[in-house]
Parts: C-alpha cells; structure tokens; sequence
C-alpha cells in the first residue's frame, strides 16, 4: 500500500515544479552508499532530465514529471522472501514488487534502492541505466 501511496503522490504533485517524494531515513551504513550514489547519478534518464524535488534529500532522484522515482537507503521490502529471485541486471539484483508493476528495488543488503517506473518509460532500460552507478556503490558489488 506505501508503494501505492508513494506513486500517487508523484503522479499527483507532476506539473506543479518540484515533485515531492518523501525521503527514506537510512541506517548509517546505507546513508553512506546513498551519499556516494547521489554523485553518480545521471542528469538524463531515459531521455528525461532531473526534477527538482521537495522536500530536497540526497537520499532521492527524480526525472522528468515524475514518471521516474529514486528513494535510496529504503528498508528491504516487506513482500520480499528469501527464496524470491531476483532479476540481475549488469551485476544488481532487482526485486520487482508482485502487487506493484512499476516498483523494484535494488538489493544490495544492507543497501536497497528502491525505483518506480511509469509512464512510457521501460523498466528495464530504466533499471539498467541505473544498475551502474548502483553497482559502483553497493557493499557487495563496489
């Protein structure tokens, strides 16, 4: 249901400047990969540029009107078992949330990094423009 609420505060608040999005608050290990993240993320995303959001957090990235969500430093995801597979995408797990077809979340324990995808956007190249620079930050692939 978060998940849920998450995406229509995005679509909602589109078209009204900055996009809000509610940060995560990360454990300390987490905030540290987040704050290295913040740096390597791409200005343009799937041919969308960043959004300003509100409030302001390194923790999140936003592109285009809102379609493209970025909440790093998430709590692992409550739907998630430990027998689910995961679908890797240049080196990072990506856990696509069964009751929302447009969240995943990078897992990377104990870092998660959770993305929402709408839109026209494709997931997959969304995911994989971002395994990157999620890649050179995780505590187990970085």
């Amino acid at each position: 249901m978060r998940a849920v609420s998450f995406l229509f505060v995005l679509l909602a608040l589109a078209g009204c400047g900055a996009v809000r999005v509610e940060p995560p608050v990360p454990e300390p290990e987490a905030a540290a990969a987040c704050d290295r993240l913040a740096g390597l993320l791409p200005e343009t995303l799937d041919g969308d540029d960043r959004t300003p959001t509100t409030p302001e957090s390194p923790y999140v990235a936003v592109w285009g009107d809102g379609a493209i969500a970025l909440r790093c430093g998430v709590p692992r995801p409550a739907r998630m078992a430990p027998t689910d597979q995961l679908q890797e995408i240049d080196g990072v797990g990506w856990f696509p949330d069964p009751e929302t077809p447009t969240l995943f979340t990078a897992v990377a324990a104990p870092l998660y990094v959770e993305v929402t995808v709408g839109g026209a956007h494709v997931a997959g190249e969304v995911l994989a423009q971002l395994s990157g620079p999620i890649g050179q930050v995780s505590p187990q692939t970085g």
